[in-house]
């Protein structure tokens, strides 16, 4: 065996093929985001996503086979491929083409679980990267993205046990959503943290849903307290506009209210998971999704976790959002389990990592 697994990763709004080996080492990973395409609706539009991926799949391809010196595909494994959750759409775009090729060159074909890809993100190296330890069991795991808010325990590779999950919104759900109540470009997470880096003012404070002893997330009522504040400042009628516009807000007020923001979704996320990976006697915290970017977040954990000996795998900004290598560790695991789909394999838009 080679070792190397071809990965496709479309769930969204990324088109990204990688290459990786042993579900280690990056070989290459290429990724066409749609972040620009987007911006204008201040979020995605699933229809134009799947047609978007249906444009750079091909070229994607190419060019990931290419810088990974793919002569003949018998240099490949297996071919792993996002089979669920995300949008049915662009979910079937990538599994037509992971599906397809699997055929045609008569490879094993895996299908992955995308919160498990970001999970498993944390177990990879870049190509020139020297070797590190990886995450070692017990392991608390919190993913935090656009679409999901969790935490579960790993006894083992493939093993979840679900801890506590969001009740209503996601985190990065929450920080699009009061990104454009400040009038922030999209996405809100990046230009929030920027804005919170500016404030002077650090004495706002906005609720923190605690939920009692659960492991259990909520953001709902933060977005709520957040529009009150952006009305209260416009000083309309009962507070503030029925639609309170951010852009009309002073730059130093914008900056206070996104630090106020930032400050409780990453307290309550923060506090959460050292308490469960405590409870857990975990030896390791991974944190994935793309709010696993965020720098006051990833610090806070990272500080708090060394003073109680715990250690903190967390991947380089670039591997937290949406990307194909991911999908290629976890994909080398799950081939390793014996774990294959066949020619009819659909889209699980719905699809669970652990209940």
């Amino acid at each position: 065996m080679s070792g190397r697994i071809l990965a496709v990763e479309s769930s969204c709004d990324e088109t990204a093929v990688a290459v990786v080996e042993r579900g280690r080492r990056i070989v290459t990973g290429i990724v066409a985001s749609q972040v620009a395409l987007h911006a204008e609706t201040g979020g995605i539009v699933p229809e134009v996503a799947a047609r978007a991926h249906l444009r750079w799949m091909i070229p994607v391809l190419d060019e990931a086979c290419a810088r990974a010196d793919i002569a003949d595909w018998s240099d490949l494994d297996a071919i792993a491929v996002t089979n669920g959750p995300g949008l049915a759409g662009s979910l079937l775009v990538g599994i037509t083409m992971a599906s397809t090729l699997a055929w045609v060159h008569g490879l094993p074909l895996v299908p992955v679980n995308h919160l498990e890809g970001h999970i498993y993100a944390a177990w990879l190296l870049d190509a020139e990267e020297p070797e590190r330890p990886a995450p070692e069991f017990p392991v608390v795991a919190l993913v935090v993205s656009g679409g999901h808010t969790f935490l579960v325990e790993m006894r083992d590779h493939l093993t979840y046990r679900l801890l506590g999950q969001t009740v209503d919104d996601a985190a990065g759900e929450a920080f699009d959503k009061v990104g454009r109540l400040l009038g922030l470009p999209y996405p809100g997470g990046p230009s929030i943290m920027r804005a919170a880096a500016g404030a002077t003012r650090r004495d706002r404070r906005f609720p923190r849903a605690w939920l009692g002893d659960t492991d259990d997330f909520s953001f709902s009522g933060l977005k709520t307290a957040a529009r009150r504040a952006v009305s209260a400042e416009l000083g309309g009628p009962d507070g503030g506009p029925i639609e309170p516009d951010g852009s009309l807000l002073p730059e130093p007020v914008v900056a206070e209210l996104a630090w106020a923001f930032q400050d409780s979704v990453v307290d309550v996320l923060a506090t959460k998971t050292l308490g469960a990976a405590e409870r857990c006697d975990a030896r390791t915290i991974v944190i994935g999704g793309g709010v696993a970017a965020n720098t006051v977040l990833r610090q806070r954990i990272a500080d708090a976790a060394a003073s109680r000996g715990i250690a903190v795998a967390v991947p380089r900004p670039g591997l937290c959002t949406d990307n194909a290598a991911m999908i290629g560790a976890a994909g080398w695991h799950r081939f390793n389990a014996g774990e294959r789909a066949g020619r009819d394999l659909d889209a699980r838009p719905s699809l669970k990592l652990a209940v």
